[in-house]
């Protein structure tokens, strides 16, 4: 493809994501199916241009509306992430933009406008309200100061960038050393991750499935706070566990090889398309020990059924995502305070239903990739006066037996964040059941 085809490759992708109003890298994938004939290299500097327009709409859209407001939309994006992140000249663009086959249309007036007022212009700028600059809806910038406070721009500011390729070692096939080394094999330098002991990082990007570590179930992609979370539920040999918000199974993978392939695991979904696409990966893995089981509800009878009957409930509750805005850019802007409110009142209807599960003396153990506190500890506060037989347990010592070193929460809560633990965000709190007399 041509510089220019690619620039309109990417315009038509981001026009499809405007359009649709779904998570960006599915509609990105189907995107190139539908388009066999781009290479490999091609459809990185595709994604390249259209995730770097994403990453900063925000700030995009504060120039165009001070420099050309007539320039609005996609191609307008376009045009001004390449002049202020590209350094693309006008003369490039307009030569770029010349309406030939596969090529954007030729500019018009108000786009000459625009690239012409950008020329010398950084994309950051002081004027900039504090919610542009951290490229999120305005609405939301209060909610994160309260998590945040003081580190709130810092914060952002992490959220903002690419996330790292995090992957797990399957312990049931490899340990890290014997991971690192089948990698390197394959000419891939992965480095151990700071706080998961089962976690490594690898610099650049990598097409997985073509490797044999990856094809043999050595290592799987999962964000080290997603394996921590994991690891804190203290899932082993012989307990009866249970995912309850399984989706495609990523924390259930690393839950069987904590089990050691061995106990009870329950994989539960609403989903029952996700769960059956994680047959392969469980095959992959090596685990026998899931049982998928689609719920049809909350007050599914199968729960009733099941009531007390496991050791260990973990709730990945369905969220925001705003701890994985570094991977999904333009979730923050799909988000709204209706559909907030919708996320908020399904985890309390959750927490209810996965309640009635844990035995006594068991564990509940509540996590979300958010950030947002209605979401985690308020979540959390709303559960408890209803269900005075669940107590949280300080995360020091469950920290220390399965993850290992200092824990870096302090008490029965965990908010780990990209600034602070290089990680995705991620909110846990564990809850003992009480036994009863």
């Amino acid at each position: 493809m041509t510089p220019a085809a690619r620039i309109q490759a990417a315009i038509d992708l981001l026009a499809e994501i405007e359009a649709l109003d779904a998570p960006a890298d599915g509609l990105a994938r189907g995107f190139f199916r539908k388009r066999r004939y781009i290479g490999s290299k091609d459809r990185r500097a595709v994604a390249d241009l259209v995730y770097g327009v994403l990453r900063a709409r925000a700030r995009l859209d504060w120039w165009i509306a001070r420099a050309a407001p007539a320039a609005t939309g996609v191609r307008g994006r376009t045009l001004a992430h390449l002049v202020l992140d590209g350094r693309r000249s006008p003369e490039d663009l307009a030569a770029l933009f010349d309406g030939g086959g596969y090529h954007p249309p030729a500019l018009g007036p108000e786009e000459r406008a625009l690239a012409a007022a950008l020329r010398d212009c950084a994309l950051d700028h002081p004027e900039q309200p504090d919610w542009v600059r951290g490229e999120l809806p305005e609405w939301l910038l209060p909610k994160l100061g309260e998590t945040f406070g003081d580190d709130l721009a810092a914060e952002l500011a992490a959220l903002a960038r690419q996330a790292p390729l995090d992957l797990r070692v399957n312990s049931l096939k490899a340990d890290r050393a014997g991971a690192v080394a089948a990698l390197a094999a394959e000419g891939i330098e992965a480095l151990p991750t700071p706080l998961s002991p089962l976690g490594l990082r690898v610099a650049g990007r990598h097409t997985l499935p073509g490797l044999r570590a990856f094809r043999d179930g050595l290592v799987e992609v999962q964000d080290e706070g997603s394996q921590l979370v994991a690891l804190l539920t203290d899932a082993r040999p012989g307990l009866r566990v249970a995912d309850f918000c399984a989706g495609a199974g990523g924390k259930t993978l690393a839950l069987a090889a904590a089990m050691s392939d061995r106990g009870r695991l329950a994989m539960l979904d609403t989903d029952a398309r996700r769960l059956e696409r994680a047959g392969p990966r469980l095959a992959r893995a090596g685990i026998a020990v899931a049982e998928p089981h689609a719920l049809e509800s909350s007050e599914d009878p199968w729960l009733a059924e099941q009531a007390c009957a496991f050791d260990r409930v973990l709730v990945d509750a369905p969220c925001s995502g705003s701890g994985a805005w570094r991977r999904n850019p333009d979730a923050r802007w799909r988000l709204t305070p209706e559909r907030l409110e919708t996320y908020v009142r399904v985890q309390g209807e959750i927490l209810t239903a996965a309640a009635r599960l844990v035995a006594p003396g068991g564990r509940l153990v509540y996590a979300t990739c958010s950030l947002l506190p209605e979401e985690n500890g308020r979540q959390v506060g709303r559960f408890r006066p209803a269900h005075p037989d669940f107590a949280p347990l300080p995360l020091a010592g469950i920290w220390e037996e399965t993850v290992g070193g200092a824990c870096p929460a302090a008490d029965s809560e965990l908010l780990l964040t990209p600034a602070r633990y290089g990680t995705d965000g991620f909110y846990l709190a564990v809850l003992e059941r009480r036994a009863g007399p």
